[in-house]
């Protein structure tokens, strides 16, 4: 049964946690990080442009990207910025209710969607102890979103007249929150569904991000009445929802959104988690362990495997860092110098295909392949 109230130390310690596994960096990190190395000369807008209405979690994201902006924390060319963030600060109370936001910025492929989904249905299974349900759907590109739209406007137009008359008003200024009116009214007979109206392009996305799920074992459901409502959200939405059907976290692209803060218009996908939190002072983080293992790899094959492997060091408390939206293994190596841990897991398309991988051990150099299936107990053995 899920816990009604969380202690805030808890929740924070586990986002860092789940970050290193998946590869994203503390927003506080960055921030610091790029004080410390003073002014750029490259800024986004200096006013930001006035946005459409946006949902509450799109506020929470707009929030977020200002806070990146004035940061001056940006995205560089081959190496996207994986991310996360909360409300939640060291020395102070912890809010009432405690936002955790895992973001992609700089990359528009689908492992980027599937790797933002399993971090935030990580952390969720870790602090609620239950196992949300994830739900998905996808709403398309801007020219699926505008055909659905306009099919959305219609129907309304021919059932208004056995619509709640709250649905038919609301439908007259957004059609997409009427229609998350009507599927709340359980009336949503014969409307329409987005995925009849996708483009070639979006189909084959969606087709994509679902078989990383597959191939990384991870439980989805379809939903065709989940909707994103605002034109910010585009392609994929997700929800992960918990007992008596609560919603525990909700998830879209957000390209649009990002055109207000940044110079160019970068493809992103985030996802933002709420929990309701004690109100105690957050004691600071402890200085936390030297990173003992960092996980390398190159290739499809690889990267969908090491999704899996997070999963199973995780459970077994064998600390992780990987970076798995980063396709260079140039980069990847830049993170891991700055990081220096003493072993290094190494994995391209010849071990994931032989389900297995190697270790170095970066004093000696030395090498040893090692099978999947004895990963685990071979880690803790060096570990």
């Amino acid at each position: 049964m899920a816990r009604e109230t969380l202690v805030g130390e808890e929740v924070l310690k586990r986002a860092h946690a789940i970050g290193d596994y998946y590869g994203f960096v503390p927003f506080s990190t960055l921030a610091a990080a790029r004080r410390s190395e003073g002014p750029k000369s490259v800024r986004g807008p200096s006013e930001v442009p006035v946005l459409p209405a946006l949902d509450p979690t799109g506020e929470i994201v707009a929030s977020f990207l200002k806070q990146c902006r004035d940061a001056e924390i940006i995205t560089l060319p081959r190496q996207p910025l994986f991310v996360w963030h909360t409300n939640i600060a060291p020395g102070r109370p912890s809010p009432k209710t405690a936002v955790i936001q895992f973001h992609a910025i700089g990359t528009d492929r689908a492992i980027a969607d599937a790797v933002v989904i399993r971090a935030i249905r990580a952390l969720a299974h870790d602090i609620t102890k239950t196992e949300p349900v994830l739900r998905i759907n996808t709403l398309g590109d801007k020219e699926t979103r505008a055909r659905f739209a306009r099919e959305l406007g219609n129907f309304f137009k021919k059932r208004g007249a056995v619509l709640p008359e709250e649905c038919v008003s609301c439908a007259k200024r957004d059609v997409f929150e009427a229609a998350e009116l009507v599927i709340a009214r359980d009336c949503s007979e014969d409307l329409p569904a987005p995925t009849d109206y996708l483009s070639d392009q979006s189909r084959k996305r969606f087709e994509e991000l679902l078989e990383y799920l597959e191939s990384t074992d991870t439980p989805y459901e379809l939903a065709p009445t989940l909707l994103s409502r605002g034109s910010v959200w585009s392609e994929t939405c997700f929800s992960l929802v918990g007992e008596e059907e609560k919603t525990i976290a909700w998830g879209s692209r957000y390209a649009d959104l990002t055109r207000a803060y940044f110079k160019t218009n970068l493809p992103a996908a985030g996802a933002v988690l709420k929990v309701e939190t004690e109100g105690a002072k957050v004691a600071p983080i402890k200085n936390r362990a030297r990173t003992r293992f960092a996980f390398v790899h190159i290739g499809e094959e690889a990267k969908r495997e090491s999704m899996k492997i997070a999963d199973e060091l995780r459970r077994a408390r064998l600390p992780l860092w990987q970076v798995i939206g980063l396709e260079s293994l140039t980069e990847q190596m830049l993170y891991v110098e700055k990081m220096n841990p003493p072993y290094l897991l190494i994995m391209g398309r010849k071990e994931a295909l032989e389900h297995s991988a190697t270790l170095r051990n970066r004093a000696t150099q030395e090498e040893i392949a090692i099978p999947l299936s004895e990963l685990t107990e071979r880690l803790k053995e060096v570990g």
